[in-house]
């Protein structure tokens, strides 16, 4: 197979060009995004090139300790990422979004690495980084969703959970229908995305693999586990996280711990 292609910086700067076409859709719609574009490609582009450098250098030293501790500093960014989403007070929900990350992360990561890829050492970076960036990635959107979901029908249908506290149910099969909601719209994308892959999609670690010269059935071999990982990744997370945060959003009286005005 034909080794990776590398593309010239000069031929980035090039290609940039063609962001005259957003721009000029912004400035004909007068959409008012122009600084936020500049500012959010500038990120990226720093942030890319910060993260190449450090992976580069992640990847030399190969510790476990150190890939353990990055992992965790992903798991704070993205526990971060989700509690500025949710309109929960954010000391309520840190603890039950990072503890389902972690649930979620480490038992897929430890069976990866050691029952299925399976590299040398087995806490390689050039594999646990990436996969763990992965599977938190697409975790992110999804517990946003299923959180949101939550509370916005706690404060839609609250007379419907004090009923049910009248008829009397306990407070958290009062909320075992909100709870229903909130995980069916949150793994709703992920299974419609499953449904067209392959199809009407070509995911990018396929396509990244592909690109990097691997035949294209291992391709969908590497496709395939990180599809069922992530999946399986969204499921424990949002389930773990929804179950914490329900808990603490009512008291044991069946009160609301929140503010639902």
């Amino acid at each position: 197979m034909q080794s990776v292609i590398d593309i010239q910086w000069w031929q980035l700067v090039l290609f940039s060009l063609a962001l005259i076409i957003p721009y000029y859709i912004n400035r004909h719609y007068q959409l008012g995004l122009l600084k936020e574009t500049i500012v959010s490609l500038s990120r990226m582009t720093l942030q890319l090139i910060l993260i190449g450098l450090y992976l580069e250098l992640l990847f030399d030293l190969n510790n476990v300790w150190i890939n353990l501790a990055w992992m965790m500093a992903m798991v704070l960014v993205g526990s971060s990422a989700i509690i500025n989403k949710v309109p929960f007070p954010k000391s309520m929900i840190l603890f039950p979004v990072a503890i389902s990350l972690v649930a979620g992360l480490l038992p897929l990561m430890a069976i990866l690495a050691l029952g299925i890829i399976q590299p040398e050492p087995f806490y390689h970076a050039r594999y646990v980084i990436p996969l763990a960036g992965m599977l938190l990635g697409n975790s992110i959107s999804s517990n946003i969703i299923c959180l949101q979901s939550y509370f916005s029908a706690l404060q839609e249908r609250w007379p419907e959970y004090q009923a049910a506290l009248a008829l009397g149910a306990s407070p958290s099969d009062a909320t075992k229908p909100f709870v229903q909601d909130a995980l069916t719209k949150a793994m709703s994308p992920i299974l419609a995305t499953m449904a067209t892959t392959g199809l009407v999609t070509i995911p990018g670690m396929m396509t990244g693999q592909i690109l990097g010269g691997a035949s294209p059935m291992v391709a969908i071999k590497y496709q395939l586990m990180i599809m069922l990982a992530i999946f399986v990744m969204m499921s424990i997370t949002i389930t773990v996280s929804l179950w914490l945060v329900a808990k603490r959003s009512v008291s044991v009286e069946g009160k609301p711990q929140v503010s639902l005005a």
